[in-house]
């Protein structure tokens, strides 16, 4: 794991002209095995955030752990986060211990974050599946299991029984905008839906650019997501940062296929889904 001290990520997004980051905890998230310590962690963790948040208003924001797959404590935890310690959303990782968010055990869940019109950001995690040899689960397998469980959503309903949602894919939602059409299948598999209605489902989706702004995802990314759902995301402080840069690079000149939409990359994307920002 790579160090982390909110000096560091201010000093990265002074570096690169960052000004407001959102704080997340990443994969593998804070349950281990214990339901009871899985919810303390995640309480010490979300008001750790809201304290920074609280310190440095202007340059952080914060998506609140939870401690799936404790669904009753998640949405304990989810409903204290947003309501007392007004968190900007949530995280969710791609799956809890193989369950994935189309899993009927989130439906609670759903319906807490969709009565408050929670945002909800998701990131991967390991799949239940074995490790290619020599090919780390953050290479191969974390935009896998992205597209995997935004397909399972869809496909389970959970856009149609709660419309006020804003769910955002972190890395340009895996392979999802790529194959989007190849989804579409998935009706053929779940009574009650349609090409259609699929299609309709993963428009939805909010996408980031952490690791995923390049030349050739661009373009479909570009192509797929709906004006003003590609957020810029950094990545830090996992990804090395002359691997980061690449990507900002590939972004800054990028000049392809829907390089007018850039701007609300940078900024007024996360302006309309985060208010406060814009204050």
């Amino acid at each position: 794991m790579p160090d982390w001290d909110p000096q560091a990520a201010i000093s990265m997004m002074d570096a690169s002209g960052i000004e407001t980051g959102i704080l997340s905890i990443s994969a593998p998230g804070v349950h281990f095995g214990d339901d009871a310590a899985a919810r303390d962690l995640a309480r010490d963790l979300n008001d750790y955030q809201a304290e920074l948040v609280r310190e440095h208003p202007d340059r952080f924001g914060h998506f609140a752990v939870l401690p799936l797959p404790d669904f009753d404590g998640a949405v304990t935890e989810a409903v204290r986060a947003l309501d007392e310690l007004h968190a900007d959303g949530v995280l969710l990782l791609s799956n809890a211990h193989g369950r994935y968010l189309g899993d009927a055990a989130y439906e609670p869940l759903w319906a807490e974050l969709s009565a408050r019109s929670a945002v909800v950001f998701v990131h991967p995690t390991a799949p239940p599946i074995p490790q290619l040899p020599g090919m780390p689960t953050a290479l191969l397998d974390f935009p896998f299991d992205t597209t995997r469980t935004a397909v399972d959503l869809v496909a389970h309903g959970v856009f149609d029984r709660h419309p006020n949602l804003r769910v955002i894919l972190s890395h340009a939602g895996g392979f999802l905008p790529y194959a989007a059409d190849r989804f579409s299948a998935a009706a053929l598999f779940n009574p009650g839906t349609t090409p259609e209605s699929i299609q309709a489902g993963l428009r939805k989706f909010y996408f980031d650019t952490a690791l995923s702004a390049s030349p050739t995802s661009l373009p479909s990314l570009l192509a797929f997501a709906e004006p003003g759902h590609i957020l810029y995301g950094s990545d830090f402080p996992y990804a090395d940062p002359e691997w980061s840069a690449r990507f900002d690079h590939a972004l800054a000149v990028y000049d392809g296929p829907g390089a007018e939409r850039l701007g609300q990359v940078h900024r007024s994307a996360a302006e309309k889904l985060f208010p406060r920002l814009a204050k």
